[in-house]
């Protein structure tokens, strides 16, 4: 059974810092893409990032380039988002899931951006 359990959220101060993780388990975490995704209160879900197999590769969406890095450990089956700079648009509940086509998503975690 695939499991995907993000962690880490929490509320912050515009400019402050976060760090998910996300645990993966029943599946060759090693030898698939990931990708966070998120969902803003009353919005649909958005695409955020994507990191290749091996990590090697990385995309962001434009809102989050320069402030989010994806990141994963193979070794650990742990897939990592540092959420640096951290602005109210990015209030949202996060989710981690296998980047392929019907890739399994996971529980998410809630990140809350607030003055």
């Amino acid at each position: 059974e695939v499991q995907l359990q993000a962690f880490g959220g929490g509320s912050v101060r515009p400019g402050g810092s976060l760090r998910l993780s996300c645990a993966a388990s029943g599946f060759p975490f090693g030898s698939v893409a990931m990708k966070w995704v998120r969902q803003a209160p009353g919005k649909e879900i958005e695409w955020v990032s994507t990191i290749s197999s091996g990590g090697g590769y990385t995309n962001y969406v434009d809102s989050v380039k320069g402030r989010f890095t994806i990141s994963r450990d193979n070794a650990k089956n742990t897939l990592y988002l540092q959420m640096n700079s951290l602005q109210v648009e990015d209030t949202a509940v996060y989710f981690c899931q296998q980047a392929r086509p019907g890739g399994e998503i996971g529980q998410g975690t809630l990140v809350t951006v607030s003055s």
